[in-house]
């Protein structure tokens, strides 16, 4: 391909270079904040045989290349337009918020503290995925497990637990750091601050619910008060709120210290001000806030059954649409912290199902459609949705020719509701298509491969059935 040529036909269909704010690119995408949406020659991107597909959501105009390629016109989009090649110091979130309403500007929030530690909290989630496998009893040999058949491998399967229980025990100082640097604070201060609150001298926070009622939780007392002396591992809610604090303590301190001083006395004081404040009241309230949203999360999901997993399932993808899905982030990530309570996130599941139907309503507009050019999006793109990657299938075809997503919405809801009625429940993150079997709890594997099945013949047949109609 002539990258050069391709980012030339771009940065003329998009307004030219002056109207390119910022630029950045993600692993199919190219992610550009316009000054004016208006200046775009959308028949001229349509055009273009290299472009699967644009869509703007967020602030930003994104441009579907596929894998490979999108590197390589962006450098060449970035030499043009002055623009800096490297990813890694690209930050389009800077030029974001002022095109954002208020909710959107709260989810993005949430997406720039959570997306960076993902990975962790994926590699964490697969290696329990793994060491389940090895301790689950009848999953693959009838009345044992495969520690207890081969008993060589009983401290492998522990060394699984321990690297898989480290990132969801010393959750706050990931969240800490992340949250902080987000808030404008030191990333490395939010995470001594995460430090503080898994500290082995406290209370580990996954036995307090046991001490309470025994009257068995250890406080200080300092000055006639009593803060109790109870750590947060596996939290979310409580470090987020304390990292914000902190990030305010800091900058108010910062703007007043003297130079000659700021290095030593700023760092102590917004420290030890957020530490007090953390065990005193914030931490203490927003435990047990955190607490009230995942009952009520389960409460919700085990209430509502097939009926309410078939209506997320069929909102899940217009959800994705608007970037909303973000929020969810953080609530998978305490239902996975918290897997002795929840027993996983039905969230994941569910995304998976959403997944599927896409790809297999992209892979019936191949069958369906005599355009050469979707048929080329349509075969790559549908498979990348069954492996997780949805983006190119429900922007790229299935949005662009509306019959389609409906039938993936509708295959969606069929699949989610069968799971959601089998209690389906993820153990880890990962790629939300035929590669999240390995998430998913042993126990309802087979149920969620059943589900996989049904989401895609229905999202399958229901394109077909809407596609024929479109016709006539």
């Amino acid at each position: 391909m002539d990258y050069k040529h391709i980012a030339q036909e771009l940065l003329q269909a998009i307004g030219g270079k002056g109207n390119v704010e910022e630029a950045a690119h993600c692993a199919t995408r190219m992610r550009i904040v316009l000054s004016d949406e208006r200046k775009v020659d959308q028949a001229k991107l349509d055009g273009m045989d290299v472009v699967k597909g644009t869509f703007s959501t967020g602030g930003q105009f994104q441009i579907i290349l596929g894998s490979g390629t999108v590197n390589e016109v962006y450098k060449e989009l970035a030499a043009l337009t002055g623009k800096s090649s490297d990813i890694q110091a690209k930050d389009v979130s800077k030029a974001v918020p002022k095109k954002l309403n208020p909710l959107q500007r709260f989810v993005k929030l949430l997406s720039d503290i959570f997306v960076p530690i993902i990975p962790v909290i994926v590699a964490a989630g697969l290696l329990m995925g793994f060491n389940n496998l090895l301790t689950a009893q009848d999953f693959f040999i009838e009345g044992k497990s495969l520690i207890e058949a081969y008993p060589n491998i009983t401290d492998l399967a522990a060394l699984l637990n321990t690297f898989a229980n480290a990132a969801f025990l010393f959750l706050p100082i990931l969240i800490g750091f992340s949250a902080t640097k987000r808030f404008g604070g030191n990333p490395y201060l939010g995470a001594a601050l995460g430090m503080l609150m898994v500290h082995p001298d406290l209370l580990n926070g996954y036995e307090y619910a046991d001490a309470v009622p025994k009257e068995e939780v250890p406080v200080w007392k300092i000055f006639n008060f009593e803060i109790e002396r109870v750590g947060y591992q596996g939290t979310v809610l409580p470090v987020l709120v304390s990292s914000f604090v902190l990030a305010k303590i800091e900058t108010f301190l910062r703007r007043r210290v003297p130079s000659f001083l700021d290095n030593l006395v700023t760092p102590l004081l917004a420290i030890f001000i957020t530490g007090v404040l953390t065990f005193a009241l914030l931490g203490p309230f927003t435990r047990n806030t955190g607490n009230l949203l995942t009952d009520g999360l389960v409460w919700l999901y085990d209430t509502t059954g097939m009926i309410g997993g078939a209506i997320f399932g069929l909102l899940y993808a217009p959800v994705v649409i608007t970037g909303m899905h973000h929020s969810f982030i953080p609530v998978e990530t305490q239902l996975l912290a918290d897997l002795a309570k929840t027993g996983g996130t039905f969230i994941f599941p569910i995304a998976a199902m959403s997944n599927i139907s896409q790809g297999a309503a992209t892979l019936a507009v191949l069958l369906l459609t005599k355009n050469s050019k979707i048929k080329g999006t349509a075969s790559a793109a549908g498979i990348s949705a069954l492996l997780g990657i949805v983006e190119p299938a429900m922007f790229g075809v299935n949005l662009k020719l509306r019959y389609p997503f409906y039938g993936a919405i509708i295959g969606s809801a069929a699949g989610a509701g069968f799971v959601s009625l089998f209690k389906v429940k993820a153990i880890a993150l990962g790629a939300a298509g035929l590669p999240g079997i390995i998430s998913i709890k042993p126990g309802s594997i087979t149920f969620f491969i059943i589900g996989m099945i049904i989401s895609f013949t229905a999202g399958f047949l229901a394109t077909i059935i809407l596609g024929k109609r479109s016709d006539k």
